[in-house]
């Protein structure tokens, strides 16, 4: 069977622990959720110059997370909280990727921060600290592992989301302080927490374009498998 190829977007690091100089990094679960559901993943690094170049080669891409933020000028907000921490080079690279896979209708799935840059890119905005701007927030950035679940969410009837997972309900990880906060037409919200916090997003119309703001590549819910394999099936 045709193994697509995944580009799979990397974590950036000053220099330090692994290397005196920088460094790119990548979870191995990123890479072992895309071959267990039968792709081939490919990291890709960070050289918005040659985007296109990345786009010729593969058939899906996945936006990581990591422990920054999307700069605020890029959705627009002329103020910076105090806890946003921004990776340039790595934002750069990643927006000129995915705006190139969506007008190449390839697969996107956008992971927790990945969800983010997804969002700008399709033109919405972003919370910069959900315990500033909701009342009685969730635990977002939880406590306890990341292989374990933080919450759960609840997922809209009549969404990709829904179509593949099968469940109105899952339960997830949360490891964030940001959030989607407006979307853009023709963008729709595909899940929630329950204080309201948007967990999912998708673009209709595409063959597959969706962000999640967990991160399945844990497979702490059955739903979480499920999406992988929607999503190599469709790069496919």
């Amino acid at each position: 069977m045709n193994k697509p190829i995944i580009g799979i977007t990397l974590d950036s690091e000053e220099p330090g622990g692994y290397s005196k100089f920088p460094w790119y990094a990548v979870r191995e679960n990123y890479c072992d959720a895309v071959a267990d559901a039968g792709g081939t993943p490919v990291p890709l690094p960070h050289q918005p110059e040659i985007a296109g170049a990345y786009l010729e080669m593969i058939d899906g891409l996945v936006i990581t997370g990591g422990a920054f933020d999307v700069d605020p000028a890029l959705f627009g907000d002329k103020t910076r909280h105090e806890t946003v921490v921004t990776k340039d080079r790595r934002t750069e690279f990643e927006l000129a990727v995915t705006q190139g896979a969506i007008k190449q209708d390839l697969p996107v799935l956008g992971i927790c921060g990945g969800q983010q840059l997804l969002n700008v890119v399709l033109g919405g905005t972003l919370i910069q600290h959900i315990p500033d701007e909701i009342d009685n927030a969730l635990a977002h950035e939880q406590p306890n592992p990341r292989d374990e679940p933080g919450h759960e969410i609840t997922v809209k009837q009549d969404t990709l989301l829904h179509q593949i997972t099968g469940n109105e309900t899952m339960s997830v990880n949360s490891a964030h302080h940001q959030a989607v906060k407006e979307i853009a037409d023709p963008v729709i919200i595909n899940a929630t927490a329950p204080d309201g916090v948007i967990e999912g997003i998708e673009l209709p119309g595409k063959r597959f374009c969706l962000g999640v703001q967990w991160h399945p590549e844990f497979s702490i819910d059955p739903g979480d498998r499920r999406i992988f394999a929607a999503f190599i099936d469709t790069a496919r």
